[in-house]
């Protein structure tokens, strides 16, 4: 209804107890995710009535109320009728100081970002240049700002880009198929990291690489039962070929470190089942080598209300991928821990630097499950972007680089003796950047092959 000649409509949402803080048990700041919650649901409501401004109080934490208000209203429009559309409104910040706060919240917001963009979009498979065996691509993004860090050590992501995950020759079930269209949110997480990571112009030397592919029953398939030689000169076995992104991540992780020897590496992806019923949509499974990258992570996902929570890489996973009578690492290993087995496998991978493997099959694809009230049941949700762009504005991603080991290059000594040349070329190279420009971002297309 018409409440004034300004407004409209006007939403009035409760945001619970005064003076609610930080909660140990929870591990959550709930006077945050009450922001964020009531700017979600009171910015749907008036999306409802047909706003097409929507004006949102701070309510005293304006970065949260931008975040979680652009979540809540926007929506994947691209495949409907331009009648059928749901209308976004544009948000704007109602009478408060805050405004450098509440830019800050739109820029980190994954809304419309590639997270929650592209695994909703058949767009997406404009990505996927391959099937079964064939040759991969990975995409490298670098990005950072220029105020002397490009000589450091870059901090390396690793986004996993299956852009469809049928499962090969071990096809998955039928009725789960559609929702593996979004096995390439860990790509799409390190995206949005990178574009929001430039925005707000982080003092930070960040590279990221992105393999892409699909995984396709074909006649080049890979099969069970095949084995590769990864970089390292290990050998890992195919002995599930449903179970791809270990497959997928090997050869790139060596790489980069090899290329770009960084001070600490995170990778994200959607890789073992195990993490869904283990901790459903509440948070993202964590594993790491550093007790300190992980309490980074944890204390960035208490900020952002999107929370990881850490799982244990112990020998005793090791001891369950080998060793082996034919190979030395296999991609599925023993019993039903596969989240954890998936991550032995990586960690495998690197030997000495700092690291965090972020597994997101159960957050970074559809919400099923009790969503959060700002998202969408059924759609992508773009997790876990906020909480890792949330370790850049508070200092914490310095801090990694601060406190990061000292990288081992001796430990890569026979990676180097290798010829890289012979498993991967640079067949597209832009390393055009200006000393005037703030934001030093390169692209990088390589391709390597998964066939030997």
């Amino acid at each position: 209804m018409n409440v004034d000649a300004e407004f409209r409509a006007v939403a009035v949402v409760g945001v619970g107890q005064e003076g609610a803080g930080f909660n140990d048990l929870e591990m959550i700041d709930e006077g945050m995710e009450n922001a964020r919650v009531a700017a979600g649901v009171g910015a749907r409501a008036l999306q409802l009535q047909g706003c097409t401004d929507v004006f949102v109080e701070s309510m005293e934490y304006a970065e949260q109320a931008a975040e979680e208000s652009a979540l809540a209203v926007w929506r994947y429009n691209t495949n409907k009728r331009r009648r059928d559309r749901t209308l976004i409104p544009k948000l704007e910040l109602y009478d408060s100081p805050y405004s450098d706060a509440w830019m800050q919240g739109r820029i980190a917001e994954p809304g419309p970002s590639p997270g929650r963009y592209a695994g909703q979009s058949d767009d997406a498979h404009n990505l996927r240049p391959v099937n079964g065996g064939c040759p991969v691509p990975l995409l490298g993004i670098r990005g950072g700002t220029q105020h002397g860090l490009d000589r450091d050590k870059p901090i390396l992501l690793l986004g996993k880009g299956i852009t469809f995950n049928s499962g090969g020759l071990c096809l998955r079930p039928k009725d789960c198929l559609s929702m593996y269209r979004g096995c390439m949110s860990g790509a799409a997480a390190c995206v949005g990291v990178i574009r929001a990571a430039a925005a707000l112009s982080l003092p930070l030397n960040i590279t990221a690489l992105l393999p892409l592919g699909e995984n396709m029953p074909s006649g080049m398939a890979a099969k069970p039962g095949d084995v590769v030689s990864l970089l390292n000169g290990k050998t890992l076995g195919f002995v599930d070929v449903s179970k791809a992104g270990v497959m997928a991540m090997a050869d790139p992780l060596l790489y980069a470190q090899t290329i770009y020897k960084p001070r600490m590496v995170v990778d994200i992806a959607t890789v073992g089942y195990a993490v869904c019923p283990a901790l459903g949509g509440a948070a993202a499974g964590i594993f790491s080598n550093s007790n300190f990258v992980y309490k980074q992570f944890e204390k960035a996902g208490a900020l952002t209300g999107d929370r990881v929570w850490r799982l244990p890489l112990w020998r005793y996973f090791k001891e369950l991928i080998m060793p082996n009578e034919t190979l030395d690492i296999s991609n599925r290993g023993r019993g039903p821990a596969s989240s954890c087995i998936a991550a032995a496998v990586l960690h495998e991978l690197v030997p000495c630097v700092d690291w965090a493997h972020l597994d997101i099959r159960n957050v970074g694809m559809l919400t099923s499950y009790n969503p959060l009230p700002y998202l969408l049941k059924d759609r992508m949700t773009g997790r876990p972007t906020r909480t890792i762009v949330q370790a850049g504005p508070d200092g914490n991603l310095l801090a990694f680089v601060g406190a990061a080991e000292p990288f081992c290059e001796a430990s890569f000594a026979q990676f180097e003796e290798l010829s890289l040349n012979k498993r991967m070329e640079v067949v597209d190279k832009n390393e055009e950047a200006t000393e005037e420009d703030d934001i030093d971002v390169e692209l990088r297309i390589l391709w390597g092959s998964w066939t030997h």
